[in-house]
């Protein structure tokens, strides 16, 4: 059964120097870390924070194509985790049908920010989860850092 998770935050792992986004169920009692890119964190931490870049980014501009064709973002589901790979699910309300679109994590989490859409958990997937403490002002301080640390050179030429 999916349980329905909050984005809580994100935070940098000490090891990897790799960012997490925090997913945490309602009550607060579980929590499940998924290790994302820098790029999907930049997104992520743009729509936690509610400052949108200067012009539309990838996950802003499928939110407008889905409301421009008349559907909407009506939830994202974790729904698998295999070899340390998460599996996600966006699910549309498209002309009265329901869509499921196969989907990465960090995607499906952005665009749900972006939709205000809520974020279902399989208990299969929370109960393989490893542990982890909440993100800190000092994670967010720290992946804040990092992210306007970044040289746009060493990514490549798609510039944000």
């Amino acid at each position: 059964m999916p349980v329905r998770m909050l984005i809580k935050g994100l935070m940098m792992d000490p090891v990897t120097n790799m960012p997490i986004v925090v997913l945490r169920d309602e009550p607060g009692e579980r929590t499940l870390p998924i290790w994302i890119g820098m790029f999907e964190a930049h997104a992520v931490a743009l729509q936690l924070e509610n400052s949108g870049a200067v012009r539309p980014m990838t996950h802003d501009l499928l939110r407008q194509a889905i409301e421009a064709l008349g559907g909407t973002v009506r939830e994202v589901h974790i729904t698998d985790v295999r070899e340390g790979t998460f599996f996600a699910v966006i699910y549309l309300d498209a002309g009265g049908e329901v869509v499921a679109l196969d989907a990465r994590p960090s995607d499906a989490l952005a665009l749900a920010l972006r939709s205000r859409a809520p974020v279902f958990v399989d208990e299969s997937v929370l109960a393989d989860a490893k542990p982890v403490d909440a993100p800190t002002t000092q994670d967010a301080e720290r992946l804040q850092h990092w992210l306007e640390s970044l040289d746009p050179e060493e990514m490549g030429k798609y510039k944000m």
